[in-house]
């Protein structure tokens, strides 16, 4: 048995299409503080402003090569991170990973193997699976012996219950991987850590919990693990989302491919990254901005006020799928950026599950307050902010001291 090395630190990096958040955590304390050491983002990688913002700095501009923009930003990361270790071991690498597929679900330690798998999911969730596989690839390259784990966003929904996997399609295709796997994990995993510690007991019955933020999902839990959930085989399912569309019509598609004659790369850029509240509106993928415009004259205010109409809508009426299921309600939480920040969606949201016996105290709403319900409401509606960073490097920490033990 190895003895670990004192003060040894876990980078959590969570690679995106257009930025890399990065944060720094102590391994060795224990429990393992909520709060990085430090933690920041590149944003704007492709793009002509790339920044850097980070702990107690206030973003400023970077170059980075417009060649290899994913490549340079992850070596401007780690080079500030040499900068800190001050001694200090840097004893892994966490990646949030968004699909693991049918076999990946617990945190997994990283090798060309792994890398290879999980580059065949790439069509399952183009937005976001190729950059941590390329954050991989590039450690792996350069740093062989740096021990580096893979931590999946669908890994937390390996609760789900047959019926909610299946798809209605010929059995062949299920074994072909065909199935709906849920994500948003990491942050649902925090959020089934934190309600028991906020609120006890009552954290165990039928909840629901909103994500919402550039993607969003929903998640019915009951005794803190997923039942089911809006997003399925990809993270196109479900919710309206800021670019997305959530659930289609597949024969919507089917006539924009036949009828239309849109390509298939025309389609995926129409379905990911043109439609949702950007679509709708025509303004935004971010409601806060929609909202300003809600009162304008003419088809910008129309547009505006039907963006808002329809992203609530979707989440009131999969909400009230997913109470059926649950066979009522005792808990809403809402998380993520939208979530979190944007008191206006809320009481839309909750003004549209009255019937449920959900009301809102107006300041605490405003307010962003843990209990944003009153004291009476049948439902306890809360707000608490995600952290899918610690649990990544959580979960990282399990595993370094079971291969210690090894």
């Amino acid at each position: 048995m190895s003895t670990p090395s004192p003060n040894r630190l876990i980078l959590v990096l969570n690679c995106g299409s257009s930025s890399i958040k990065f944060a720094l955590f102590d391994a060795d304390a224990a429990p393992l503080p909520r709060t990085p050491l430090w933690n920041g983002k590149v944003q704007g990688i492709g793009g002509p402003m790339p920044d850097l913002g980070e702990t107690g700095v206030r973003p400023f501009a970077v170059q980075l090569d417009p060649e290899h923009p994913h490549t340079d930003a992850l070596a401007l990361i780690l080079g500030r991170v040499r900068a800190r270790l001050d001694g200090r071991e840097l004893a892994a690498v966490a990646h949030r990973v968004v699909h693991g597929g049918s076999k990946y679900f617990a945190p997994t330690r990283v090798d060309a193997a792994l890398i290879a798998e999980l580059r065949e999911l790439i069509p399952l969730a183009p937005l976001h699976q190729p950059f941590p596989l390329k954050a991989m690839s590039l450690l792996l390259e350069q740093y062989p012996h740096m021990v580096q784990v893979a931590c999946f966003d669908t890994g937390f929904h390996h609760t789900l219950p047959e019926v909610e996997q299946v798809l209605p399609l010929p059995t062949e295709w299920r074994q072909r991987g065909l199935r709906r796997y849920g994500f948003h994990g990491l942050s649902y995993d925090y959020i089934a850590t934190a309600l028991p510690e906020r609120h006890g007991d009552a954290a165990r019955g039928r909840t629901i919990v909103a994500h919402l933020g550039s993607g969003a999902s929903l998640c019915a839990m009951r005794d803190l693990e997923s039942v089911a959930t809006t997003m399925g085989f990809s993270a196109l399912d479900g919710l309206m989302m800021g670019t997305r569309t959530g659930a289609l019509d597949p024969g919507a598609v089917l006539y924009l491919m036949e009828i239309e004659k849109l390509s298939l790369d025309e389609v995926g850029q129409l379905l990911y990254h043109r439609s949702g509240l950007l679509g709708v509106s025509g303004i935004s993928p971010e409601p806060r901005r929609i909202v300003e415009h809600e009162a304008d004259e003419g088809e910008a205010g129309e547009r505006a006020r039907l963006a808002l109409e329809l992203y609530v809508r979707r989440i009131v009426r999969e909400i009230g799928a997913l109470v059926a299921v649950l066979g009522g309600l005792d808990m809403l939480v809402f998380t993520a950026g939208v979530g979190e920040h944007n008191d206006f969606i809320r009481e839309r949201v909750c003004a549209g599950l009255a019937f449920l016996g959900v009301r809102l105290d107006a300041a605490a709403n405003a307010g962003d307050a843990p209990i944003v319900s009153v004291a009476d409401s049948r439902v306890l509606v809360g707000v608490e902010p995600t952290n899918e960073e610690w649990v990544a490097a959580r979960d990282t920490c399990a595993l370094l001291a079971t291969c210690t033990a090894a």
